[in-house]
């Protein structure tokens, strides 16, 4: 059983920048890959973005180019650098493995981009 925490998100503007994190209560060495999820108001839960165990990453289109995930297996952490943040972004952002574990989910990070 692994326990995730995402923290980091906030109120930001258009344009502007945001780092989550996702600090998982045990090793995350043996998980191979980890994603974060966004789930916007009315629509479904979304992977945005991966790694895997050795870094490779993988991107939804709507975020390629302007996030970067990144993992420290050593802190057991992973994090989402979110740039160029457009009102579409707003969602609450949840950090699991991929595929997701149902007992795995968190309580997210509310990100809200707003002028």
């Amino acid at each position: 059983q692994v326990q995730l925490v995402e923290s980091g998100g906030g109120l930001v503007q258009p344009g502007g920048s945001l780092r989550l994190s996702c600090a998982a209560s045990r090793s995350i060495y043996k998980i191979l890959a980890m994603g974060w999820y966004r789930q916007a108001p009315g629509k479904q839960r979304e992977l945005v973005a991966r790694i895997t165990f050795g870094g490779s990453t993988n991107y939804a289109d709507s975020v390629k180019d302007r996030f970067t995930i990144s993992r420290d297996n050593a802190k057991n952490t992973v994090y989402l650098q979110m740039n160029s943040l457009k009102p579409e972004d707003t969602a609450v952002y949840y950090c699991n493995s991929d595929p997701p574990v149902q007992n795995y989910w968190g309580q997210g990070t509310q990100v809200t981009v707003s002028s």
